[in-house]
């Protein structure tokens, strides 16, 4: 399970956005990303089609996801 609290680029307050992890500074759900890339969206993309979120921050939580899968494949 990747631990998101150690991820500058996320933030996750109980009363925002029903609790679920987004970005930084933003009512934005990481889960949008994922849902966006899936389907074909690039990084440019997302960022120009949510405002508030910048290419830093979307390239940091795919670099902190791709860490956290590749720990626990070697666990």
């Amino acid at each position: 399970m990747t631990k998101w609290d150690v991820c500058s680029a996320v933030e996750r307050t109980p009363g925002k956005v029903s609790g679920a992890l987004v970005f930084a500074g933003t009512r934005i759900p990481v889960s949008a990303l994922y849902e966006n890339l899936a389907g074909g969206v690039t990084i440019e993309e997302f960022v120009e089609w949510f405002p508030g979120v910048d290419e830093q921050q979307v390239r940091t939580v795919l670099e902190h996801e791709a860490k956290a899968l590749k720990a626990a494949a070697v666990s």
